[in-house]
């Protein structure tokens, strides 16, 4: 169901999953390739009782040596290598080697079969999660914090190779181990070693689990400073100007230390845990190990069982004692590993606050003619950004949007290219529509609509690769002739060829390489390339000084020729042209009209250009919509400028 943008945003989770939860999410990207696994798994089992025949073998070959260490101690010694053969312990040394060398064959079989369906798993899993992340409204990257998320996503997807690694080459053969040498004590010796056997594995679980779950708030604590610690250093390092302009290098340390102090303290608590953790487990372990061997030491005294078997015996407990000791640290790492994922899937589950409707159609775009009908609209219930806003752009047209901060212009551009949806929940459509050819932007889907809009952006972001990679972007398929041709329409490609490693030449990060007016230029350039039918200009020539701002303007006029064009401007001199001109005040339209009519009605419109061309003969330059700046608005809720 899609949400009201006047509603809350949807929250992230704010709770761990359930376990099961998680690995039931997982299951799907593993079942799509069933017999692989099944295979896998059959390497598993064979693997396993390959290792079972180790000891057995073993326990011949000590009773045959112990056959002839008799013969030899009643004094026939000089036939002991023939003693040897024919007892055929020297078979048994072969066979031994072979079933060592099957454990081995099979356990690679496993892993060589099961690495494409683990990495397969990490590659669909993690293209979901970026895939879903691109597909949420513009209110979730306001409220993100990108250091934390892009490291909840490494370690969600490092969690996944680990879970599969660690429950298929662990857990799984360690299980069918326990079950095969407890059903081989019932069925050679005696009950007894395998109720030991099974009372020492379930007590060594139990404590285990109780310990490791009372262990995994330190890890979610240790997780949950690390992401924070992340965000700050990413945070401060992006902002790398502001902390300079400021000199708060010292306050951005102490801030990040700050929550390195608190990551070292949880991660002391964690290993004191874990010490703990591991003395109970040996304690276990050897309480048990006392129990068989001393049960088994009088067996052979009593002449009940042979020295082989005592070896035999000993060899099964180290052979599940050794993994299951691992199995300790496989547990708390797959506790970890879950966690870890906990917080991936947690952001697939993010609400799409818009989407698309059931088999919504492309957007079918004839003369391109945009229209915007009662449109009310709220970042928040409590403050109103438009109030029954109502035009048309003609198709093939120009209409401007002018006004002073914060009247609303930004919020139909978020608007028309869908970052927020109206809200038509409420009673008769009071959110309004926008359409394009009588289509309304809802019911059609988001990629074919932004497909058929081009912007230049007031503040420009760009990759940090090339310039060319940059312009490109536009239109990803076009030829390098065709992107040389935009750079030029742009006034670009003189200063571009001017670099001394020309279109090749790096941006930096966000662009920070570039001036602002490059950036923009850049911005015009990979839009003239895109070549949509709809054109939206967000103060696009705002960062040019006044020259280029004049050459740019006759290029932007060309490109938006026979093309519909919304201009959102604070430079009223770059929309005279405009074939209407719309000027908002407090989310409302106050007038509308050319700019010679709105001149003679000297009302809003008139007041803004007399001060403008005041402001232009005194040589100063200003907001030209007679304001200052407004006061930074918070970063999750949009200005509505």
């Amino acid at each position: 169901m899609r949400r009201s943008a006047s509603n809350d945003p949807a929250p992230p989770a704010t709770g761990p999953r359930n376990d099961w939860q998680t690995i039931l999410s997982l299951l799907p990207y593993l079942t799509a390739y069933k017999w692989r696994v099944a295979f896998a798994l059959s390497c598993l089992i064979g693997a396993k009782v390959a290792n079972l025949g180790v000891p057995i073998v073993m326990k011949h070959i000590v009773d045959g040596l112990s056959s002839v260490q008799h013969l030899t101690a009643l004094g026939r010694s000089e036939h002991a290598p023939g003693i040897v053969l024919a007892s055929g312990v020297g078979l048994l040394v072969v066979a031994y080697a072979i079933v060592r060398l099957s454990t081995s064959l099979f356990t690679e079989l496993r892993e060589i079969l099961f690495s494409k369906v683990t990495e397969s798993a990490v590659r669909q899993l993690a293209l979901k999660v970026f895939r879903h992340l691109h597909a949420l409204s513009l209110r979730f990257h306001l409220e993100r914090q990108t250091g934390g998320m892009s490291r909840d996503i490494e370690r969600g997807t490092r969690g996944i190779t680990q879970l599969i690694s660690y429950s298929l080459y662990s857990i799984l053969p360690t299980l069918v181990e326990v079950g095969l040498v407890l059903g081989f004590f019932v069925v050679k010796y005696e009950a007894y070693y395998a109720l030991v056997t099974l009372a020492a594995l379930v007590a060594y679980i139990v404590f285990t689990v109780k310990v490791t779950e009372w262990r995994t708030h330190f890890r979610r604590t240790m997780n949950e400073l690390d992401s924070r610690a992340n965000s700050r250093a990413i945070d401060s390092l992006l902002n790398y100007e502001t902390v300079k302009y400021f000199g708060n290098e010292a306050w951005e340390t102490q801030r990040y230390d700050e929550n390195l102090h608190r990551y070292r303290q949880a991660a002391i608590k964690s290993q004191h845990s874990l010490s703990a953790l591991n003395f109970g487990q040996q304690a276990i372990i050897g309480t048990g190990l006392v129990f068989i061997l001393w049960r088994a030491t009088q067996g052979v005294m009593a002449g009940r069982l042979t020295l082989g078997d005592l070896v035999l015996i000993n060899t099964f407990m180290l052979q599940l004692y050794i993994p299951l000791n691992f199995l300790g640290v496989v547990y708390r790492e797959l506790k970890q590993s879950l966690t870890d994922m906990d917080r991936m899937f947690t952001l697939m589950n993010v609400e799409r606050e818009v989407a698309d409707v059931p088999n919504a159609p492309p957007l079918a775009v004839r003369g391109a003619e945009v229209r915007f009908t009662h449109v009310n609209f709220a970042y928040e219930p409590s403050r109103q950004i438009l109030h029954d806003v109502s035009f048309t752009i003609a198709a093939g047209t120009t209409t401007a949007v002018v006004g002073h901060s914060g009247s609303g212009k930004s919020t139909l551009a978020r608007l028309l290219f869908r970052f927020y949806d109206l809200d038509r929940t409420g009673p008769g459509n009071s959110g309004g529509a926008i359409t394009i050819d009588g289509q309304d932007i809802r019911d059609v889907t988001q990629a074919s609509l932004r497909a058929a809009i081009g912007i230049v952006p007031q503040d420009t972001v760009l990759f940090n690769d090339s310039i060319y990679y940059n312009i490109a972007y536009g239109r990803p398929t076009a030829s390098r002739d065709e992107v040389i041709a935009a750079a030029r329409a742009a006034h670009i490609h003189a200063f571009i060829e001017s670099l001394p490693k020309g279109y090749d030449t790096p941006v930096g990060e966000r662009g920070l390489k570039l001036s602002g007016g490059e950036k923009q230029r850049v911005a015009i350039a990979r839009t003239v390339l895109k070549n949509p039918p709809i054109l939206l200009f967000d103060e696009a020539t705002s960062a040019l000084d006044s020259r280029s701002e004049r050459a740019i303007q006759h290029e932007l006029e060309q490109i938006a020729r026979e093309r519909t064009t919304l201009v959102i401007a604070h430079r009223l001199s770059t929309v005279v042209h405009a074939e209407q001109i719309i000027v908002m005040d407090r989310g409302r339209i106050v007038e509308r009209g050319t700019h010679a009519e709105l001149l003679r009605v000297g009302g809003h419109y008139a007041q803004m250009w007399a001060l403008q061309q005041q402001r232009a003969s005194d040589g100063t330059e200003a907001d030209p919509a007679g304001e200052a700046a407004p006061a930074p608005q918070s970063s999750t809720t949009p200005a509505g400028g």
